[in-house]
């Protein structure tokens, strides 16, 4: 039992904050992206016998935390307020740096799923073409013009909003 609580602490150390960050670009909700790596590390706990390959961890994780993503929307909703709409004081970007990622995030939140999620697994986790296509249970090629199309809409997003009224000349 020590053994296997060591090998979890490790897992947790190791990933946590990979995995909140995958978690929160699914759901746009730190509460909602709390509740859903909760729920990964619980389940990563009970099946951390079937982790035979430790390299496979990250990975393992990420299977795990797509699928509790999925499990919420089979749950009934509650009623719930669009945040949007209700004006919030942020106190958590203290520098320019974190400014810039939390422009890109929300950039980046803007794409549809089919785009958004091939761009956050490479860029957050450095996951290749072919990772990517076996997490998503998808064709490398098909990922491939995933990746494109969503840096190409992130692309037009950040030239309409430097040059809104169509090109500059100069």
């Amino acid at each position: 039992m020590k053994e296997k609580q060591q090998r979890y602490e490790a897992l947790v150390h190791a990933f946590h904050a990979d995995i909140y960050r995958y978690a929160y670009f699914l759901t746009r909700e730190a509460s909602i992206a709390e509740d859903i790596v909760q729920e990964t590390f619980l389940r990563a706990w009970r099946s951390l016998d079937k982790l035979k390959d430790e390299k496979a961890a990250k990975s393992w994780l990420i299977t795990i935390l797509r699928r509790e993503n999925a499990r919420r929307f089979e749950k009934k909703q509650l009623d719930t307020v669009n945040i949007d709409e209700h004006e919030i004081a942020d106190h958590t970007f203290e520098s320019q740096d974190n400014l810039d990622s939390a422009d890109l995030q929300r950039l980046i939140s803007k794409l549809s799923e089919p785009y958004r999620e091939p761009l956050i697994l490479q860029l957050l986790f450095g996951f290749s073409g072919e990772e990517i296509a076996q997490e998503l249970g998808l064709n490398k090629n098909t990922v491939m013009t995933r990746l494109f199309r969503a840096r190409s809409q992130l692309k037009e997003i950040l030239s309409k909003q430097y040059h809104p009224g169509g090109k500059q000349n100069g």
